[in-house]
């Protein structure tokens, strides 16, 4: 067996924590290979975080360089659980633009935090930012929710409506000015992208309020800015709570089967349950029995990273 053989996955996370200090970057590892059943690293413990910004960080997403020669983890720069306790309006509307970002050469040791600002000076929120190759132009996209505000609405009272923003990138350390990527009615957020073979898939989450809110819904299409892509499933996780969001999407290494995480937040416990598919371009997705994936309760919005069998034996000694 090789080093560089598939095996194992990874999930980096954060943990709801209304009395202590989970807003930072937890990593779990699947026992062994198999994508449903997990263990907390360093004993829960977390991993990463930041002093700077707000000093929390929230839906961290990672994945491996276009190289192949290390990784990002980008992060949500909010904490919600403050002293003074939370409050979404003010996050929404003057909250943070920037994202925090690390890098890594193996996994196991990272680069100290930096603050990047992305949003444009007349948004009110960076929120839930993740990076997705984009094989057609060669750059890395960073795409993230924001709310715009007009120019001569310099106190952000105006409707308060997320969309997704895109920047482009070859280092995670400049990048280019932030566009308007997706607008939904109500507003749309946590937007993730894969690219499988001459189609990229999105998923987002379109607000709760929204008639006729399509909810987490399952998009296709033939390119990551391809304006034209087609709806294949909508109120996806409908099932396991009034409430879901969050969506993160990966494969099992042969590629027979796909899994879709939604973060269930209306009712405690909180956090992920999982919908699975062998066909992707189906839209078809079937929930996945609560008694199958062990995954520790307020597991938060985050990201799975198939890994390598030297990569998952490395992280097994944290």
């Amino acid at each position: 067996m090789r080093s560089d053989d598939p095996y194992g996955y990874l999930l980096v996370h954060f943990v709801e924590d209304r009395a202590g200090h989970g807003e930072r970057i937890h990593l779990s590892l699947s026992e062994g290979d198999d994508p449903l059943r997990w263990r907390r690293l360093r004993g829960g413990e977390p991993v990463l975080e930041t002093r700077a910004g707000t000093t929390g960080v929230r839906d961290p997403h990672v994945v491996r360089r276009p190289d192949g020669r290390g990784f990002h983890l980008v992060a949500t720069d909010l904490r919600v659980w403050r002293p003074q306790g939370p409050d979404w309006a003010e996050f929404a509307r003057h909250g943070s633009r920037d994202v925090v970002v690390w890098d890594s050469p193996d996994l196991l040791t990272w680069s100290e935090p930096r603050h990047v600002t992305v949003a444009p000076p007349h948004a009110g929120m960076a929120w839930a930012p993740e990076v997705f190759h984009d094989q057609d132009t060669g750059v890395l996209v960073l795409h993230f929710a924001a709310a715009l505000y007009a120019s001569d609405d310099p106190g952000h009272e105006g409707p308060c409506v997320p969309r997704i923003l895109t920047a482009t990138t070859r280092d995670l350390v400049t990048f280019t000015p932030a566009e308007t990527y997706l607008e939904l009615p109500g507003g749309v957020i946590d937007m993730t992208a894969v690219a499988v073979g001459d189609e990229v898939h999105r998923f987002a989450k379109q607000d709760d309020a929204a008639p006729g809110s399509w909810q987490v819904f399952h998009q296709a299409g033939s390119s990551f800015f391809n304006t034209a892509f087609r709806t294949l499933a909508t109120g996806l996780g409908q099932g396991f709570g009034p409430t879901v969001e969050g969506p993160l999407v990966f494969p099992t290494h042969d590629g027979s089967r796909w899994y879709l995480w939604v973060d269930q937040y209306g009712r405690p416990p909180q956090g992920y349950r999982a919908l699975t598919t062998t066909d992707l371009s189906s839209g078809r997705w079937e929930p996945v029995p609560d008694d199958e994936l062990h995954l520790p309760p307020h597991t938060k919005h985050g990201a799975v990273l198939p890994l390598q069998r030297g990569e998952w034996k490395g992280l097994a000694r944290l």
